[in-house]
């Protein structure tokens, strides 16, 4: 009795065992497919954060030291606290001074925004299109003395491009900054088909992050 109690429960491990691998096997692929969703989404939320930040202190920075250094040095210094993001392969900053021209009647009213200078990083190889305005229309185009600046942009006036940011909220000769973040974030995940023609949503890839100071 005692041998073939010994033997009985030195093959139930085993068997239990197997039924373990069976069902890891079973689970697993259900187990990466919730996981690495949330993962990706996770990836997005850290990002969107970060681009955040950079425009918040790029807006604030250029308001304050816009006089005292070159705009790409303010860029660079931006895109040196974005670590894990890898800003010079998949980011770009660009930084637009915005001014109220002479169309304001005496309340204030109806002043319009005109861009006056933009200045795009030097530092990143993705370069999507500004939002607010692209340099390159109207006769303008990026220098290549290594400002990153527009050049060819007319004098505040009814000549220069306007924007529709701010209108009505600047005065006569006021000046802001808008300074927006982009950012490439690939997800590791598309879209999944679920069957009958259902499709999960895919992450948008293009991050995007704009303040005006």
């Amino acid at each position: 009795m005692r041998t073939r109690s010994s033997r009985g429960s030195r093959r139930a491990p085993t068997r239990e065992q197997g039924i373990v691998s069976v069902e890891m096997a079973l689970l697993l692929p259900m187990l990466v497919a919730l996981a690495l969703p949330v993962y990706d989404i996770a990836r997005n939320i850290q990002a969107q954060m970060i681009l955040i930040n950079v425009s918040r202190e790029g807006a604030s920075l250029s308001s304050r030291a816009a006089l005292t250094y070159p705009m790409q040095t303010i860029m660079s210094s931006l895109t040196s606290t974005t670590p894990p993001l890898n800003m010079s392969a998949h980011g770009m900053i660009y930084i637009t001074e915005i001014m109220g021209n002479n169309n304001c009647d005496s309340n204030g009213n109806n002043c319009t925004g005109v861009v006056v200078a933009q200045y795009r990083w030097n530092g990143g190889s993705y370069a999507p299109a500004s939002q607010l305005w692209n340099c390159g229309t109207s006769g303008t185009r990026w220098a290549s003395d290594g400002t990153g600046s527009c050049s060819g942009i007319p004098a505040a006036g009814n000549a220069s491009p306007v924007v529709s940011l701010l209108q009505g909220k600047l005065s006569d000769g006021q000046i802001a900054y808008a300074v927006e973040a982009f950012y490439l974030q690939t997800p590791l995940l598309g879209s999944l088909k679920l069957g009958g023609g259902i499709k999960t949503p895919a992450l948008a890839p293009n991050l995007y992050a704009m303040t005006v100071f």
